[in-house]
């Protein structure tokens, strides 16, 4: 059974025991409980039921195990050739690690 949920504004398939890394959930603890409602497809062993936006009643339980991961390093390099201009940023982009505990469809 899996299930596509919408976290953050980005669309994750979910299964039961498995670990997601979403955009940074701001407020939680480590080890909290946070709940999913925006279920957008569940499949039941080939039943599939898709919402209209979302399917009514289906929600998903996940545990936070780690509430900041930092990503890898993204660099970002600007250049005009011949004008003498370059300019190099990089960006961190903050991650929660969250676990799928329960899948309620």
């Amino acid at each position: 059974m899996y299930v596509i949920v919408e976290i953050n504004g980005q669309q994750f398939k979910a299964e039961q025991g498995k670990k997601l890394f979403v955009h940074h959930i701001r407020d939680v603890e480590s080890g909290a409980t946070v709940e999913f409602d925006k279920v957008l497809l569940v499949d039941a062993d080939g039943e599939v039921r898709v919402g209209t936006p979302v399917v009514e009643g289906a929600k998903v339980v996940a545990e936070v195990l780690s509430p900041l991961v930092k990503g890898d390093k993204v660099l970002i390099f600007h250049k005009k050739r011949r004008k003498g201009y370059r300019k190099l940023n990089g960006h961190r982009q903050q991650f929660t690690e969250v676990s799928i505990k329960e899948i309620v469809a």
